[in-house]
């Protein structure tokens, strides 16, 4: 347990020049505090309690700003900068090494059902107020411009700008 939060700290300590210490990280990150409990939250969600769940999660938003269902599925080492209007699908999946900017919605379209949410591969990084919507997927190591519209899906090693 203590070797993956330090690995999510150090992951913070890597990619915010800002960060001056791991401290500091921990105790006055929104986005690390809203994947944290994002990480307990998850935990009730997969051994069915639910409730306790969505407590934990929209106790986090509260706190932060950033709403993260319970039942998103997301990799190690997710740094959220920033995080304040960032909110991730109940069918999101993200992977290890994500980069979220504030004001980044992976979010459904109102279309579908079951998956409804994007998958976002390995070492992806999504600008400020990107709106990625749907069940699309977005390659890994892709980039994505700040306030971008993604509605397609994105291969590996891309970067997408602009609204459609």
């Amino acid at each position: 347990m203590f070797s993956k939060l330090k690995a999510e700290l150090d992951a913070v300590m890597a990619r915010d020049p800002a960060a001056r210490s791991r401290a500091e990280v921990y105790f006055l990150y929104s986005g690390f505090k809203a994947v944290r409990s994002y990480r307990k939250a998850n935990w009730f969600f997969r051994h069915n309690m639910k409730f306790i769940a969505r407590y934990i999660s929209q106790r986090a938003r509260r706190k932060t700003g950033i709403e993260i269902h319970p039942g998103a599925t997301i990799g190690k080492n997710l740094f959220i900068d920033h995080g304040m209007g960032v909110v991730i699908g109940e069918t999101a999946e993200i992977g290890n090494n994500v980069t979220l900017y504030h004001g980044v919605t992976l979010g459904g379209t109102g279309k579908d059902e079951g998956k409804r949410h994007p998958t976002i591969g390995d070492n992806v990084l999504i600008g400020t107020g990107c709106k990625v919507l749907g069940p699309i997927t977005i390659g890994a190591n892709s980039r994505i411009g700040a306030n971008s519209v993604v509605l397609s899906c994105i291969p590996a090693n891309a970067t997408a700008i602009g609204i459609p």
